[in-house]
Protein backbone atom coordinates (compact mmCIF):
# COMPACT_ATOMS: atom_id res chain seq x y z
CA UNK A 1 0.00 0.00 0.00
CA UNK A 2 1.39 3.24 -0.60
CA UNK A 3 1.17 6.87 0.77
CA UNK A 4 -1.65 8.08 -1.45
CA UNK A 5 -3.78 4.86 -0.87
CA UNK A 6 -2.86 4.94 2.94
CA UNK A 7 -4.22 8.82 3.04
CA UNK A 8 -6.98 8.74 0.60
CA UNK A 9 -7.78 5.25 0.28
CA UNK A 10 -7.27 6.08 -3.50
CA UNK A 11 -5.95 3.30 -5.44
CA UNK A 12 -3.23 4.50 -8.31
CA UNK A 13 -4.68 4.20 -11.86
CA UNK A 14 -2.54 1.83 -13.26
CA UNK A 15 -2.81 -0.74 -10.90
CA UNK A 16 -6.38 -1.05 -11.29
CA UNK A 17 -6.24 -1.09 -14.66
CA UNK A 18 -3.77 -3.73 -14.38
CA UNK A 19 -6.49 -5.63 -12.55
CA UNK A 20 -8.87 -5.14 -14.33
CA UNK A 21 -6.97 -6.94 -17.39
CA UNK A 22 -5.86 -9.97 -14.87
CA UNK A 23 -9.45 -10.40 -13.60
CA UNK A 24 -11.28 -10.59 -17.34
CA UNK A 25 -9.49 -14.15 -18.52
CA UNK A 26 -10.01 -15.35 -14.41
CA UNK A 27 -14.13 -13.72 -14.74
CA UNK A 28 -14.68 -15.00 -18.11
CA UNK A 29 -13.57 -18.74 -16.62
CA UNK A 30 -15.69 -18.36 -13.60
CA UNK A 31 -18.83 -17.77 -16.11
CA UNK A 32 -18.04 -20.34 -18.11
CA UNK A 33 -18.60 -22.67 -15.79
CA UNK A 34 -21.47 -21.44 -13.46
CA UNK A 35 -19.41 -19.90 -10.58
CA UNK A 36 -21.39 -16.74 -9.33
CA UNK A 37 -19.86 -13.99 -7.88
CA UNK A 38 -20.77 -14.58 -4.29
CA UNK A 39 -18.81 -17.84 -4.61
CA UNK A 40 -16.45 -16.14 -5.91
CA UNK A 41 -16.04 -13.32 -3.08
CA UNK A 42 -16.43 -16.28 -0.37
CA UNK A 43 -13.41 -17.32 -1.82
CA UNK A 44 -11.26 -14.13 -2.23
CA UNK A 45 -12.52 -13.58 1.35
CA UNK A 46 -10.86 -16.95 3.04
CA UNK A 47 -7.52 -16.36 0.41
CA UNK A 48 -7.25 -12.68 1.45
CA UNK A 49 -7.37 -14.04 5.49
CA UNK A 50 -5.12 -17.04 4.95
CA UNK A 51 -2.01 -14.86 3.34
CA UNK A 52 -2.57 -11.99 6.20
CA UNK A 53 -2.45 -14.79 7.92
CA UNK A 54 0.53 -16.73 6.72
CA UNK A 55 2.70 -13.67 5.30
CA UNK A 56 2.07 -10.83 7.37
CA UNK A 57 2.74 -11.57 11.03
CA UNK A 58 4.84 -9.55 12.61
CA UNK A 59 8.08 -10.35 14.19
CA UNK A 60 7.77 -12.12 18.08
CA UNK A 61 3.95 -11.37 17.84
CA UNK A 62 0.80 -13.31 17.56
CA UNK A 63 -1.64 -13.11 14.41
CA UNK A 64 -4.79 -11.81 16.17
CA UNK A 65 -8.24 -11.36 14.31
CA UNK A 66 -8.33 -7.57 14.61
CA UNK A 67 -5.30 -6.70 13.17
CA UNK A 68 -5.73 -9.72 10.11
CA UNK A 69 -9.14 -7.28 9.99
CA UNK A 70 -7.33 -4.41 9.45
CA UNK A 71 -5.05 -5.39 7.02
CA UNK A 72 -7.50 -7.01 4.98
CA UNK A 73 -10.91 -4.84 5.39
CA UNK A 74 -12.88 -8.04 6.05
CA UNK A 75 -15.10 -8.35 9.29
CA UNK A 76 -13.52 -9.33 12.65
CA UNK A 77 -16.47 -11.86 13.03
CA UNK A 78 -15.96 -12.99 9.18
CA UNK A 79 -11.99 -13.31 10.56
CA UNK A 80 -12.72 -15.44 13.22
CA UNK A 81 -15.00 -17.79 11.44
CA UNK A 82 -12.96 -18.17 8.53
CA UNK A 83 -9.62 -18.74 10.60
CA UNK A 84 -11.44 -21.46 12.74
CA UNK A 85 -12.63 -23.17 9.48
CA UNK A 86 -10.68 -25.80 7.74
CA UNK A 87 -9.98 -24.36 4.37
CA UNK A 88 -10.64 -26.94 1.59
CA UNK A 89 -7.62 -26.65 0.44
CA UNK A 90 -7.32 -28.00 -3.71
CA UNK A 91 -4.28 -30.99 -3.15
CA UNK A 92 -2.68 -31.77 -6.79
CA UNK A 93 -3.80 -34.40 -8.27
CA UNK A 94 -1.98 -37.59 -7.87
CA UNK A 95 -2.71 -38.93 -11.26
CA UNK A 96 -1.98 -35.51 -12.88
CA UNK A 97 1.27 -34.96 -11.43
CA UNK A 98 1.79 -38.66 -11.97
CA UNK A 99 1.08 -37.98 -15.90
CA UNK A 100 3.36 -34.61 -15.52
CA UNK A 101 6.62 -36.62 -14.31
CA UNK A 102 6.17 -39.35 -16.82
CA UNK A 103 6.34 -37.09 -19.39
CA UNK A 104 8.90 -35.00 -18.18
CA UNK A 105 11.38 -38.32 -17.70
CA UNK A 106 10.46 -39.69 -21.27
CA UNK A 107 10.86 -36.59 -23.28
CA UNK A 108 13.98 -35.76 -20.96
CA UNK A 109 16.54 -38.36 -20.15
CA UNK A 110 18.61 -39.46 -22.93
CA UNK A 111 17.88 -43.47 -22.48
CA UNK A 112 14.60 -42.60 -23.78
CA UNK A 113 15.23 -40.09 -26.76
CA UNK A 114 16.70 -40.62 -30.26
CA UNK A 115 20.09 -39.23 -31.39
CA UNK A 116 17.98 -36.25 -32.59
CA UNK A 117 15.91 -35.37 -28.82
CA UNK A 118 13.15 -37.23 -29.86
CA UNK A 119 10.93 -39.46 -27.46
CA UNK A 120 11.62 -43.01 -28.98
CA UNK A 121 8.72 -45.46 -28.84
CA UNK A 122 8.65 -47.27 -25.82
CA UNK A 123 7.95 -51.54 -25.52
CA UNK A 124 4.40 -51.62 -23.73
CA UNK A 125 5.36 -54.00 -21.45
CA UNK A 126 8.75 -55.17 -19.38
CA UNK A 127 8.66 -58.55 -20.28
CA UNK A 128 9.70 -57.41 -23.79
CA UNK A 129 11.38 -54.15 -23.56
CA UNK A 130 12.94 -54.19 -19.78
CA UNK A 131 14.14 -51.58 -18.44
CA UNK A 132 13.51 -49.08 -21.20
CA UNK A 133 9.65 -50.12 -21.40
CA UNK A 134 6.16 -48.26 -20.39
CA UNK A 135 5.78 -50.28 -17.84
CA UNK A 136 8.82 -50.04 -16.32
CA UNK A 137 8.44 -46.46 -16.88
CA UNK A 138 5.25 -45.85 -15.06
CA UNK A 139 6.70 -48.38 -12.08
CA UNK A 140 9.80 -46.01 -11.68
CA UNK A 141 7.39 -42.90 -10.75
CA UNK A 142 4.53 -44.57 -9.00
CA UNK A 143 3.24 -47.81 -7.82
CA UNK A 144 0.02 -46.78 -6.76
CA UNK A 145 -1.55 -47.21 -10.93
CA UNK A 146 -0.73 -49.97 -13.09
CA UNK A 147 0.85 -49.21 -16.49
CA UNK A 148 -2.64 -50.70 -18.52
CA UNK A 149 -4.55 -48.07 -16.62
CA UNK A 150 -2.31 -45.34 -17.03
CA UNK A 151 -2.12 -46.43 -20.59
CA UNK A 152 -5.79 -46.35 -21.45
CA UNK A 153 -6.41 -43.16 -19.77
CA UNK A 154 -3.46 -41.65 -22.37
CA UNK A 155 -4.76 -43.48 -25.31
CA UNK A 156 -8.67 -41.96 -24.29
CA UNK A 157 -6.32 -37.92 -24.13
CA UNK A 158 -4.27 -38.86 -27.48
CA UNK A 159 -1.09 -38.40 -24.95
CA UNK A 160 0.15 -41.76 -26.59
CA UNK A 161 -0.71 -44.20 -29.37
CA UNK A 162 -0.04 -47.86 -29.44
CA UNK A 163 1.33 -49.37 -32.86
CA UNK A 164 0.94 -52.94 -34.10
CA UNK A 165 3.87 -54.22 -32.19
CA UNK A 166 2.76 -53.01 -29.03
CA UNK A 167 4.90 -50.00 -28.64
CA UNK A 168 3.97 -46.81 -26.81
CA UNK A 169 4.36 -43.77 -28.93
CA UNK A 170 4.10 -40.82 -27.36
CA UNK A 171 2.15 -37.85 -29.29
CA UNK A 172 4.28 -34.70 -30.46
CA UNK A 173 2.39 -32.11 -28.74
CA UNK A 174 1.83 -34.51 -25.33
CA UNK A 175 4.49 -32.74 -23.37
CA UNK A 176 2.82 -29.24 -23.13
CA UNK A 177 -0.70 -29.60 -24.22
CA UNK A 178 -2.05 -32.09 -21.48
CA UNK A 179 -5.85 -33.00 -22.94
CA UNK A 180 -7.83 -34.20 -20.08
CA UNK A 181 -9.73 -31.48 -17.52
CA UNK A 182 -7.81 -32.88 -14.67
CA UNK A 183 -4.51 -32.05 -15.72
CA UNK A 184 -5.32 -28.83 -17.42
CA UNK A 185 -7.12 -27.65 -14.42
CA UNK A 186 -3.64 -28.75 -12.51
CA UNK A 187 -1.49 -26.79 -15.25
CA UNK A 188 -3.69 -24.24 -14.96
CA UNK A 189 -3.66 -23.44 -10.90
CA UNK A 190 0.26 -23.98 -10.92
CA UNK A 191 1.38 -22.20 -14.21
CA UNK A 192 -0.82 -18.81 -13.58
CA UNK A 193 0.13 -19.40 -9.86
CA UNK A 194 3.72 -18.96 -10.69
CA UNK A 195 3.95 -16.74 -13.45
CA UNK A 196 2.27 -14.73 -11.41
CA UNK A 197 3.93 -14.80 -8.49
CA UNK A 198 6.83 -14.14 -10.74
CA UNK A 199 5.37 -10.75 -12.24
CA UNK A 200 4.62 -9.73 -8.77
CA UNK A 201 7.99 -10.06 -7.33
CA UNK A 202 9.35 -7.73 -9.81
CA UNK A 203 6.42 -5.62 -9.77
CA UNK A 204 6.78 -5.28 -5.87
CA UNK A 205 11.10 -4.38 -6.86
CA UNK A 206 12.14 -8.01 -4.50
CA UNK A 207 15.62 -8.08 -5.46
CA UNK A 208 17.06 -10.36 -7.87
CA UNK A 209 14.49 -10.28 -10.25
CA UNK A 210 13.13 -13.39 -11.89
CA UNK A 211 13.03 -13.86 -15.59
CA UNK A 212 9.42 -13.23 -16.66
CA UNK A 213 9.77 -11.22 -20.35
CA UNK A 214 7.58 -11.66 -23.39
CA UNK A 215 7.27 -10.70 -26.83
CA UNK A 216 5.05 -8.48 -28.24
CA UNK A 217 3.51 -6.78 -31.27
CA UNK A 218 0.87 -5.53 -32.88
CA UNK A 219 -0.50 -4.67 -36.15
CA UNK A 220 0.08 -7.66 -37.44
CA UNK A 221 -2.11 -9.76 -40.65
CA UNK A 222 -3.53 -12.78 -39.44
CA UNK A 223 -1.41 -14.73 -41.95
CA UNK A 224 1.78 -12.98 -40.03
CA UNK A 225 0.21 -14.01 -36.89
CA UNK A 226 0.22 -17.76 -37.66
CA UNK A 227 3.87 -17.83 -38.99
CA UNK A 228 5.11 -15.93 -35.72
CA UNK A 229 2.88 -18.80 -33.83
CA UNK A 230 5.16 -21.39 -35.60
CA UNK A 231 8.18 -20.14 -35.11
CA UNK A 232 7.13 -19.38 -31.32
CA UNK A 233 5.80 -22.73 -30.89
CA UNK A 234 9.43 -24.46 -31.94
CA UNK A 235 11.46 -22.37 -30.43
CA UNK A 236 9.61 -22.77 -27.56
CA UNK A 237 9.38 -26.26 -27.40
CA UNK A 238 13.41 -26.46 -28.23
CA UNK A 239 14.03 -24.26 -24.92
CA UNK A 240 11.42 -26.37 -23.07
CA UNK A 241 13.30 -29.66 -23.76
CA UNK A 242 16.75 -28.32 -22.91
CA UNK A 243 15.89 -26.67 -19.84
CA UNK A 244 13.81 -30.34 -19.13
CA UNK A 245 16.80 -32.48 -19.65
CA UNK A 246 18.72 -30.03 -17.53
CA UNK A 247 16.21 -30.46 -14.56
CA UNK A 248 16.35 -33.95 -14.70
CA UNK A 249 20.05 -33.98 -14.04
CA UNK A 250 20.09 -31.53 -10.89
CA UNK A 251 17.13 -33.63 -9.28
CA UNK A 252 19.19 -36.81 -9.64
CA UNK A 253 22.11 -34.62 -8.82
CA UNK A 254 20.16 -33.41 -5.60
CA UNK A 255 18.52 -36.76 -4.56
CA UNK A 256 19.16 -37.25 -0.63
CA UNK A 257 20.45 -34.01 0.48
CA UNK A 258 18.47 -32.07 3.14
CA UNK A 259 18.89 -28.78 1.71
CA UNK A 260 16.79 -30.53 -1.03
CA UNK A 261 13.49 -28.47 -0.80
CA UNK A 262 13.17 -25.82 -3.40
CA UNK A 263 11.03 -26.29 -6.55
CA UNK A 264 11.19 -23.79 -9.82
CA UNK A 265 8.76 -23.86 -12.70
CA UNK A 266 9.67 -22.76 -16.44
CA UNK A 267 7.26 -21.60 -18.95
CA UNK A 268 6.49 -19.90 -22.16
CA UNK A 269 2.91 -18.73 -24.09
CA UNK A 270 2.16 -17.46 -27.05
CA UNK A 271 -1.75 -15.84 -27.08
CA UNK A 272 -3.00 -13.50 -29.79
CA UNK A 273 -6.49 -12.00 -30.61
CA UNK A 274 -7.82 -9.06 -32.41
CA UNK A 275 -6.62 -5.47 -30.78
CA UNK A 276 -9.61 -3.94 -29.36
CA UNK A 277 -7.35 -1.50 -27.46
CA UNK A 278 -6.88 -0.98 -24.27
CA UNK A 279 -10.66 -1.74 -22.42
CA UNK A 280 -9.96 -2.02 -19.48
CA UNK A 281 -8.57 1.84 -17.90
CA UNK A 282 -11.14 3.37 -16.06
CA UNK A 283 -13.18 6.05 -18.62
Amino acid sequence: MNNLEKVTGELPTPLVAALRRVLRPLIRLLLSHGIRFQTFCDLVKSTYIQIAEEEFRLDNKAQTDSRISLLTGVHRRDVKRLRNESLAVSSLSLQASMSAQLLAMWSGRAEYLDEHGVPLPLPRLASKGGDHSFEALVRSVSKDFRARVVLDEWLRQGIATLDEQDNVHLTADAFVSPQGLEEKTFYFGQNIHDHLAATVHNLVGVTPPLLERCVYYDNLTAESVKEYERVAKTAGMRALHTVNRRAIELQKQDAGKSEAVYRTNFGIYNFSEVDHGDDTLEK
